[in-house]
């Protein structure tokens, strides 16, 4: 392939993940304001602590789908990728069920509220597999129609059921469900493009990916993954979930507004770190998609924290008046997602070469705001200064470090 075609080829595959990705982002921000208004900033602090710690036990599912687009690119067959997957959503489920209890004694919430938020966690790693498979194969169409009906899906039952009256446990248990049925869908929509007998994928392609090394992964494979993604996830989650601990109740509700700014900034290029993975995981494309990834992830992330700053004095108006105090700190949050997104940036890479000792930096950095957060945070605007200020350094270090190891 030619510079030209395999540039080209890059942004239509940005393209379309960021089409799915914004789909299925556009549907979370949309359950979070109606979520916010009929929960009141209470119901929502709370509703909002859930899906926070739904995210960092779903770290193995991200963590998953990273090692197995990782393995079909060196040649790993999709049986045993499909077993590692299962073997995953299991030792899951196990964890979920063990925490359910203390998370929910540790956020001040129900059981049934927990455990309906916990144990979404088994059906995203098997959904991860096959996006696993997509990714690495760089099907990235059908990739994009996953990603956005898994958002479509997370979100219309769990809005339908606040409609109706329900509280955070019943609309959590919605989304479950509808997880579950993309889950299925997903396994379906892969099956219709498996290798053939050859090895090829019904397009005439190389189905592996292209190294062609036969790499195999097990369980260990996933939890090296993992512990990078949980310092990503827990830095990107810290400040939220100790939001109600330092702060009373009402302020903890207009923190969690607040953070769906920086949820944005950090989600919405996901799809650079998606498409460009497969080629870091390339020994020959790795230090020149290192680059790109970086150098592509700072540009948006500048474009996205001055469109928050723009469009901020209408969060009252969306939200309602009880979060106008949220209103001037949002560009804040924005740049903190920004940084955050960098950082997953050079995380990744770390993951697609296996070298993930660089996570030491980001889980020192995690242990860094968790400890100023507690010690000095007392306000919205102390939170949101300390959360800015480690993850920029964080993902400037570790930046520095993937792009001298990347060469």
């Amino acid at each position: 392939m030619t510079p030209r075609l395999a540039a080209t080829s890059a942004v239509a595959g940005m393209t379309m993940v960021t089409a799915g990705s914004m789909i299925a982002n556009l549907a979370s921000y949309l359950l979070h304001l109606p979520a916010s208004r009929w929960l009141g900033p209470v119901g929502y602090g709370e509703f909002a602590a859930l899906l926070a710690a739904q995210l960092v036990l779903a770290v193995p599912a991200l963590a998953l789908q990273t090692v197995v687009a990782r393995e079909v690119v060196h040649g790993q067959g999709d049986g045993a990728l499909r077993a590692l997957g299962r073997r995953c959503a299991v030792i899951v489920a196990m964890i979920a069920v063990l925490l359910v209890a203390p998370v929910a004694a540790a956020l001040n919430t129900s059981v049934t509220a927990a455990g309906a938020a916990l144990l979404t966690a088994p059906l995203l790693v098997l959904l991860a597999t096959e996006q696993g498979l997509l990714q690495g194969r760089g099907r990235f169409g059908e990739l994009s129609v996953v990603l956005a009906a898994t958002g479509v899906a997370k979100v219309v039952p769990a809005v339908a059921v606040l409609a109706l009256g329900g509280g955070p446990g019943p609309a959590l248990a919605a989304a479950a469900v509808g997880t579950g049925a993309v889950a299925l869908g997903a396994r379906v929509l892969v099956g219709r493009g498996e290798p053939g007998p050859d090895g090829t994928d019904p397009d005439g392609g190389d189905a592996s990916g292209g190294d062609a090394s036969g790499g195999t992964a097990g369980v260990a494979a996933v939890l090296r993954a993992s512990q990078v993604q949980l310092a990503l996830i827990g830095m990107s989650s810290v400040d939220l979930l100790l939001a109600r601990v330092v702060l009373d109740e009402s302020q903890a509700g207009q923190y969690a507004l607040g953070a769906v700014a920086a949820k944005a900034a950090f989600w919405l290029p996901a799809a650079v770190g998606v498409v460009l993975y497969p080629k870091m995981a390339s020994r020959a494309e790795s230090a020149k998609a290192v680059r790109s990834a970086l150098g592509v992830l700072l540009g948006l992330g500048a474009v996205t924290v001055a469109g928050v700053a723009l469009v901020a004095p209408l969060a009252p108006l969306v939200a309602g008046e009880d979060y106008a105090p949220v209103q001037g700190l949002l560009w804040v949050f924005a740049l903190t997602g920004a940084a955050l997104a960098v950082l997953q940036g050079a995380l990744l890479s770390a993951i697609a070469r296996e070298r993930t000792r660089l996570a030491l930096v980001a889980w020192l950095g995690l242990a860094v705001e968790a400890g100023l957060i507690l010690a000095f945070a007392s306000t919205m605007q102390e939170l949101v200064t300390i959360a800015v200020v480690t993850a920029t350094v964080t993902a400037a270090v570790v930046s520095v470090a993937a792009l001298r190891d990347a060469g």
